[in-house]
């Protein structure tokens, strides 16, 4: 049995963080590829923070979850991304403890917000194409705050419960975590206690919350797409799906490699596989999700210009 393993060997105080490549010659160019694609991440999700912020044209609910999602994707992304790039640059590839806790809370909390806020931003999709009359009504300053401090607070409680219950868990002999941040699986993986119930718990209680996300998403747009069909015309049809288009594919991305990530059983787990999706959700989906809301939306890039025209105006007077 697993627990039978924790005899007679010393408490893990510390942990190190394997990251994506054992080989070294590996990590010089890892380093600058990551650096490149924090770095994008950041300029990217701050250009649309800062551009929805001063265009007041974009002072809409649309445009306000826009903002509060680009925060939390430059938060998710903060909370793995430059802890990895630490290790990569030094030959001491550890974590403490605590910090392993911390981390582990902070990238559950975040990322569930980020999953709140997609179906909060369904929500509002919803009404502004199937009651367009009641938008204003409907979507008001205080709903949607309330709405954004609900995804905060819910999603803090959701990782909470996953970070205690983690705490908790026996780690004795082995200390190497084969992954480049503090998440559940290697975690499950390396105690050396019977994890069952930790693993009931993530599929009754995660499914419960990625589920209900994703069907009030799925509502959402079945909604939508129903009202989108009664267009008379194609043009038309196209044009109202077109103020949608670029928050579903951001959803299809989330959630492909969320459950692809955490609702398989434990025997699927493969260390490469976790790496490669892993990545793909706490660096590549940041960076791109920028990229995705701005180059189909003539709102932001004609915002986009109007800033940078006045202030290049500026600069010249």
């Amino acid at each position: 049995m697993k627990s039978s393993q924790c005899d007679n060997l010393t408490a893990v105080t510390e942990f190190v963080l394997s990251g994506l490549s054992d080989l070294p010659e590996h990590q010089i160019g890892l380093f600058v590829l990551f650096l490149g694609i924090y770095l994008t991440t950041l300029v990217g999700n701050g250009i649309i923070i800062s551009v929805t912020a001063l265009d007041t044209k974009l002072h809409t609910p649309m445009y306000y979850f826009l903002r509060n999602f680009s925060f939390v994707d430059v938060c998710f992304t903060s909370t793995t991304v430059p802890k990895m790039l630490a290790n990569l640059l030094s030959t001491r590839k550890m974590i403490s403890y605590q910090g392993c806790i911390t981390q582990l809370f902070f990238f559950l909390f975040i990322g569930n917000t980020e999953s709140f806020l997609l179906a909060v931003m369904a929500y509002d999709r919803y009404v502004a194409i199937c009651h367009p009359l009641h938008y204003s009504t409907t979507m008001t300053k205080t709903v949607c705050a309330v709405a954004v401090v609900a995804s905060w607070v819910l999603s803090s409680m959701h990782s909470l419960l996953y970070s205690v219950m983690a705490s908790y868990l026996p780690f004795y002999g082995s200390n190497i975590i084969h992954h480049f941040f503090c998440d559940v699986p290697p975690l499950l993986r390396l105690s050396c206690s019977d994890t069952s119930t930790y693993e009931r718990v993530i599929f009754i209680e995660g499914s419960l919350v990625v589920m209900t996300t994703f069907l009030a998403i799925l509502s959402s747009y079945i909604r939508i797409i129903s009202t989108i069909l009664k267009v008379p015309s194609v043009d038309g049809r196209w044009k109202t799906f077109s103020t949608c288009s670029s928050h579903l594919a951001v959803v299809v991305l989330f959630y492909g490699t969320d459950i692809f990530m955490y609702f398989r059983p434990s025997s699927m787990y493969s260390l490469d596989y976790d790496r490669v999706v892993s990545v793909m959700y706490t660096a590549v989906s940041p960076m791109l999700n920028p990229f995705i809301y701005s180059l189909r939306n003539k709102e932001v890039k004609g915002a986009l210009r109007n800033v940078l025209t006045s202030k290049c105006f500026e600069f010249k007077i």
